[in-house]
């Protein structure tokens, strides 16, 4: 059952949606928080929060990139992402497990540099890292800004799937015709484009995580796109610490909706482990 709370941040309270047993089994992860991905919110890991709570006590907060009016941008993202992770996994008084996805993940990234001592390890799955940090992507952000501020979250939209997620055209313009994708897609344009302005506030390349000190699990899927999967391969070579790999088969970037039940079980293992 669904429990839902308030923790303090420094940009106002934070809601917290809390399912499982309040302390976890003997010898594993108490706590389970998860920081959703891109375009969306909490809900988006609801299935495997529904799995994972038979085991463990599961955290779920909507990020500030999606929860705030306007959104927070560039850095400002940055530390506003950073403040709310960690708020609310000290708000739980023990180190949790802190779970990332996409973007998510950047952010469970960048507090575990900020504030290691809050976690007992990472799972991280398809960390978009470096996404916006060329020429072509640096273009593409600048063009998918306008459109936002010029009340065309759609192009928008069509510019972060093609660009940033680099999904085929042929797959991108048929989906975002459909009514229920154009009202699901536009409601998270302004929240999606400053998610992607937040990425490319942050330093370009991977040796800065050389010295993070957890254990991480790296999560992708064998139908993402190829450039996420080898940012997830530059990643492991980066870090120094215990690094274990999972790929989910048949399964793309959103497996969180696709198959909750083998990503609720790949984290479950290590979260145990």
């Amino acid at each position: 059952m669904e429990r839902t709370s308030e923790v303090a941040g420094p940009g106002g309270p934070i809601p917290v949606v809390e399912q499982g047993p309040e302390s976890g089994p003997a010898g594993a992860a108490a706590t389970v928080l998860i920081v959703h991905g891109g375009t969306g919110d909490l809900t988006a890991w609801a299935a495997v929060a529904d799995r994972l709570g038979s085991r463990f006590r599961v955290l779920r907060y909507t990020r500030p990139t999606y929860r705030w009016r306007p959104a927070p941008r560039g850095t400002a993202a940055v530390r506003a992402e950073v403040a709310d992770a960690a708020a609310v996994a000290r708000s739980v008084g023990e180190p949790v497990l802190l779970v990332g996805h996409s973007s998510g993940a950047v952010v469970a990234l960048e507090t575990a540099l900020a504030e290691p001592d809050l976690f007992t390890g990472l799972a991280l799955y398809e960390p978009p890292l470096d996404v916006t940090h060329t020429p072509a992507a640096a273009e593409a952000l600048v063009r998918a800004r306008a459109a936002v501020d010029a009340g065309h979250p759609m192009a928008a939209m069509r510019i972060h799937l093609l660009d940033f997620v680099a999904m085929p055209r042929r797959v991108v313009w048929p989906i975002t015709l459909l009514p229920p994708v154009r009202n699901y897609f536009a409601s998270y344009a302004d929240g999606q484009i400053a998610d992607n302005e937040m990425l490319d506030a942050l330093p370009a390349g991977f040796d800065r995580f050389g010295g993070l000190d957890l254990r991480v699990l790296l999560i992708t899927g064998d139908k993402s796109p190829t450039h996420l999967r080898h940012r997830s391969d530059r990643l492991a070579a980066a870090l120094s610490g215990p690094v274990e790999r999972v790929e989910l088969a048949g399964q793309g970037h959103g497996a969180n909706r696709g198959a909750p039940d083998a990503l609720a079980a790949a984290i479950a293992s290590f979260a145990s482990r």
